[in-house]
């Protein structure tokens, strides 16, 4: 058996060489000769599967360590009787901790806010539920919008009040285009406009779904505060959107040791289902100590000591805004970025809480 894996997933080796050759590539730039005698195929989003990647191989198996499934054509995959997974929820933990990071980058004060301040989040999934859960422990209001999904522990408002009300509003839909409610440009000018000026946005879910034109018009009359992990035009990202914005990091919210460990983890019981292996390896026992900063304080005082340790979420934007060349980011330095992220750890391995 042979398998063709994207270079970047963790842990490939660990949990599927005892199958198949495996054979690492470059996500973003596979082609169809690469795949055209794997049995098996194991991406991230950077790679687009369709049926021009798929059609004359022997795949029989896709398998996707991403929460969102845009990146893969469904329709053809099935016309094609190739089976896939995807992994939702798989670093939704980290994306959440990305979040409330963020936040209090920004605005260091917001930790002793209380009720006083109001976190608004468009999303209710796997990210938005453990996202209600952190910013209760912070003493934070929560409100929420998700005509999907229905929470018992969260004020569930529809999309005007949640605009008009947050002091801070965290995106975490997935893209999508057709349907009742679609969530392409869902932050467009008329959504920004019911938006306090002061009002933070974090966009950590799918570029397009904050349309980049209306946000850089708003952000030039408001002077509001943009967290964008994601970007429409991604990886084309312009100076001008980087110049405005006030934290940019390149597509890593989601990128904890745990979360990256824990989406192979899901692909390869998929994987095991599917070619009818028995599927016995956890994740656990391939992760290092590390140090306890949440050991014997209270929530809110290892944040405010030890933040920075915990994921330093300046330096990502550093590291971002150094990849300018000719007035745009770099494609090459952006996936270089990514490939050699330094993958930080979930809070709960440094003894703190999760949701």
């Amino acid at each position: 058996m042979k398998i063709v894996a994207d270079e970047n997933l963790a842990f490939t080796d660990y949990f599927f060489q005892e199958f198949a050759e495996i054979q690492h590539r470059a996500g973003r730039t596979l082609t169809a000769a690469d795949v055209q005698d794997a049995d098996a195929l194991l991406v991230r989003s950077v790679t687009k599967v369709n049926a021009e990647l798929l059609e004359s191989s022997k795949v029989k198996f896709v398998g996707s360590a991403t929460i969102g499934t845009d990146h893969l054509d469904i329709a053809a995959l099935e016309k094609l009787g190739i089976n896939w997974s995807n992994a939702a929820g798989c670093n939704a933990q980290a994306v959440a901790e990305y979040v409330i990071t963020a936040l209090l980058k920004l605005r260091p004060a917001l930790l002793e806010a209380g009720q006083n301040f109001t976190l608004g989040i468009i999303g209710l999934g796997n990210v938005g539920r453990r996202l209600v859960y952190m910013a209760g422990l912070l003493g934070w209001r929560v409100i929420g919008c998700d005509p999907f999904v229905q929470r018992d522990n969260i004020t569930q408002v529809n999309l005007q009040t949640l605009l008009a009300q947050a002091d801070a509003i965290s995106i975490h839909v997935p893209l999508t285009k057709q349907g009742e409610h679609p969530t392409y440009h869902l932050i467009n000018a008329e959504a920004l406009a019911q938006m306090k000026p002061d009002t933070i946005l974090i966009n950590s879910a799918r570029g397009p779904v904050v349309e980049e034109a209306a946000l850089i018009a708003d952000i030039k009359t408001t002077g509001r505060q943009v967290v964008l992990d994601v970007f429409e035009h991604e990886p084309v990202i312009s100076a001008e959107v980087l110049d405005l914005v006030s934290l940019v990091t390149p597509h890593i919210a989601g990128y904890s040791l745990e979360g990256k460990a824990r989406g192979t983890q899901m692909v390869y019981e998929a994987f095991c289902q599917h070619f009818g292996f028995a599927s016995n390896k956890q994740f656990e026992s391939q992760l290092p100590e590390c140090a306890q900063y949440f050991a014997g304080q209270t929530l809110k005082a290892a944040l405010k000591q030890h933040l920075n340790e915990i994921y330093d979420i300046q330096r990502d934007d550093t590291n971002l805004r150094a990849c300018l060349k000719e007035g745009k980011v770099d494609q090459q330095a952006f996936d270089h970025l990514r490939k050699t992220y330094p993958l930080r750890r979930e809070w709960a391995a440094h003894g703190g809480p999760k949701a």
